[in-house]
Parts: C-alpha cells; structure tokens; sequence
C-alpha cells in the first residue's frame, strides 16, 4: 500500500479501504451516504460493499450518469435528498464514481450546511489520476465546465485500481489524456514512457506518477494563483471543444477526446507564444492522432468556440489565458494569445 499526503488529507493506492473501514468504525459521524451514479451503483457499488465487508450502513444517493446532469437542478435535488434524510453537519459523504461524481459531490457536500465531510473513491482512470485529487469541485453552467465551485479538500481518496476493470475501451483512453498531460507539462522521461503504454492497462505505477505529479502541483499552489495553472495545460481549447460538442453532437466527445485536440492546439500555439519547437509539435501531434480519433471542428463553431472560451474561469481582465508548452516536460502559464492565433491552431488541428 502506497499513500500520499496532500494539504492535510490522505491520498490510498490499493489499500482495500483499510482506512475507510476504521473511520466508520470510529463512530465519528451521524450518517453515512453513498453518492453515485445509476451505472456506478449497478457496476461498482457491488464491490465497494465486498472491500468493505458488506458494510451496509449507508443511504444511497443516486443520480443520472453524464456531464449534461453536472449542473445546479440536480444539485438542488440533491440537497432536497439530504434534508430529507436528515442529513445534518456530522455526516458524511462518500463519492463513488467518475469526475462528475468526485467534482458534482464535492460540491454538494462542501455547501451542504455549510460543509459536511466527504471521501472521494473514484471508479474511473480520469477520475483517479485527476478529478478526485486537488480539491477542486464544481459544477457546469451553460456548457461552460466547472463555473461554479469551491476549494476543499476531501477527508481521504481512495485509488483501487479492481475499479478500472469495470471500463470500457473509451474512458481508459479519456483517462489516458491526463495522464499524457502531467508527462507533457511536468515530466519528460515519463511522456515518453506512456508513448510505450498500452493505455487499456496502465500501471498502477504509472497512474502513482500521474497522482503523484499533480499532488505535487496542487501541494505547492492549492488554490491556481500560480504552478497550478499548467495543469489547464489543453484545456482551454479543450473545454471549448468539449462544451461545443455536448450541446451539439449526438455522440458528444468525452473530456479526454477533447483535451487532447487542446493538447494539439495548444502546442501549436506555443510555437509562436512560447517556446516550443517544431519538431516537438509534430512528435504531440503524430501520437496524440495515433490514439485519439480524428474530429472535425467546424469552421462554423469557431465563433461559438471563442465564446466559451471567453468564458472561462481562469481568464482574467478580458483576456484569454493558456498555459503553454515551453518544451516537452515544462511548461509555463498566464500566457495571453491573440484572437488570430487562436483561430490559426483550429485550423492547423483540422489540417493533420
């Protein structure tokens, strides 16, 4: 069993919720609740009751599956469900499942009067080596991701790699983006090993470095007035592309399909406002294209695209701001880029 220390809390690799099981043997708190998704209790709730001995004192919250239900109403609604069950500020939380889970319940507890407890158990590699960790939480507003939200940290995270097993194909490699991430942004020798990694069986080593990277991020920066930002690193682009794409396809891409065509954007963009060179462009973008489908980006979105990203929470004084690529494995932040560029890394994705 490794564990990971971060602001206070705890972080568990493959500890069977050994810890989990002597804090509700502890007494500590009034009530225990369960917050899942409908196929996150189908598929995973079974074995989260076996790691804990069939520990059934638990009131089970569940809601719909998706980020198009990441939004205020259900949040609302949940709150209405802890009232009435009589949730009061001794309780605690346990959010079992992907980033919507970690994120969306996150939120809820922290606000529940004023805050109640909450652990988060994520069931899905995106959730584990990135949304459950860093005490982010939030919710949607108007396709724009995670506008509203707040900073706290969870009592403990628990990362069981039996959980992964339960995935299909497409969000191990949503995952795997993130993971591409901390190696572009944080960790040369460590992208080029995930270039030799089948992603439909990372190691529970490799997804250790990827927690370990961000912890390491966050432990220096907890609340993104500085470090934290490289870890934006595609998704400026990469939330525009992703909001876009829930409102408007039939098959929406998922965050990871859509944060790697910001990875390639934005490596095209620190080029010219960084200091990449050409030959690292070309090496993201052949691999990112070697994994990732291909998708169109309409030129008609552009527009629509531009607003969003206007609308992202980490701009500041009107202006768009990226976090960029000063070379494979370091990356800088506050980086202000033209309209015009902009439009000219949508293109030179949609020209690969």
């Amino acid at each position: 069993m490794e564990t990971l220390t971060s602001a206070g809390h705890s972080l568990y690799f493959e500890s069977n919720l050994d810890a989990l099981k002597t804090l509700l043997e502890s007494n500590r708190y009034s009530k225990v609740f369960v917050f899942a998704d409908e196929h996150t209790s189908e598929i995973c709730l079974p074995l989260f009751q076996s790691l804990l001995n069939d520990f059934s004192e638990f009131d089970l919250i569940e809601t719909a599956a998706g980020e198009e239900n990441k939004n205020i109403d259900f949040c609302i609604g949940i709150w209405k469900t802890l009232l009435d069950f009589e949730a009061d500020r001794k309780s605690l939380m346990i959010n079992l499942g992907g980033g919507v889970i970690t994120d969306m319940g996150g939120f809820i507890a922290s606000t529940y009067k004023r805050g109640i407890d909450f652990i988060n158990i994520p069931t899905t590699l995106l959730s584990q080596v990135d949304a459950s960790v860093g005490g982010k939480t939030g919710i949607d507003i108007d396709n724009v991701k995670n506008m509203v939200g707040t900073f706290t940290l969870p009592q403990m995270v628990f990362i069981e790699t039996a959980f992964l097993k339960t995935l299909p194909p497409r969000e191990l490699l949503s995952g795997f983006a993130e993971m591409i991430k901390h190696g572009l942004i944080y960790d040369k020798p460590y992208y080029e090993k995930l270039k030799t990694t089948n992603y439909l069986t990372p190691s529970a080593e490799d997804i250790y470095r990827s927690v370990e990277i961000k912890n390491e991020v966050v432990t220096i920066d907890p609340h993104e007035k500085n470090l934290r930002k490289i870890l934006n690193f595609g998704h400026t682009i990469g939330h525009a592309v992703e909001g876009y794409s829930l409102a408007n396809d039939e098959n929406p891409l998922t965050h990871g399909e859509a944060i790697a065509i910001g990875f390639i954007c934005e490596a095209a963009l620190s080029i010219k406002n960084s200091t990449l060179t050409k030959e690292e462009l070309n090496d993201i973008s052949s691999y990112i294209l070697s994994l990732y489908p291909k998708y169109h980006i309409k030129k008609e979105s552009f527009d629509a695209l531009l607003e969003l990203m206007q609308s992202d929470k980490k701009n500041e004084d009107g202006n768009i701001l990226f976090s960029l690529l000063e070379t494979t494995g370091k990356c800088t932040f506050n980086c202000r880029v033209s309209t015009a560029d902009i439009l000219s890394s949508l293109d030179y994705y949609n020209s690969l």
